[in-house]
C-alpha cells in the first residue's frame, strides 16, 4: 500500500525484490510490473548460500503471456554470487519476471529496479 502511495506521489522509485528459492524446483515469481509503471531492471543477482551450488532459469512474461528467456541453466556456484544481466532490462506494465532454481533450498535472488510512474 505504501509503495502504491509513494508511487501516486513520486515519478521515479527505486527499490529490490527479494526471493529464497526454499521450497522447491517450480517456477517462482520474482517481481510483476506495476500498473502504469515502466521498470529499468538494473541488476538480478543470485547467491548460493548452501554451499552445494546449483542453477537458475530466469524468464519474463510479457502481457500476451508469451515466455521468453534470460538466461537457462546458469550455473551458480557454492559461495560465488551471480549477476544475470550484463546491461539494463526494461520491462513494461504487467510483464512478470519469474526464476526457476534447478535444486531447491539453495538461492537466494535479489532484483533491483527503478520503477518509472506513468501516470500522465
Amino acid at each position: 500500500m505504501m509503495m502504491k502511495l509513494l508511487r501516486g506521489l513520486m515519478g521515479n522509485i527505486y527499490t529490490n525484490y527479494k526471493v529464497d528459492l526454499a521450497t522447491n524446483t517450480s517456477p517462482v515469481v520474482l517481481y510483476t510490473v506495476p500498473d502504469k509503471v515502466q521498470a529499468v531492471i538494473k541488476s538480478i543477482r543470485v547467491s548460493d548460500d548452501s554451499g552445494s551450488g546449483s542453477t537458475i532459469t530466469a524468464t519474463i512474461t510479457d502481457a500476451a503471456s508469451a515466455v521468453f528467456s534470460l538466461g537457462k541453466d546458469i550455473v551458480v556456484g557454492a559461495a560465488v554470487p551471480v549477476e544475470l544481466l550484463t546491461e539494463p532490462l526494461v520491462a513494461k506494465q504487467g510483464e512478470i519476471i519469474t526464476v526457476t532454481p534447478g535444486n531447491a533450498d539453495r538461492l537466494h535472488v535479489v532484483l533491483s529496479v527503478l520503477e518509472i510512474n506513468n501516470n500522465t
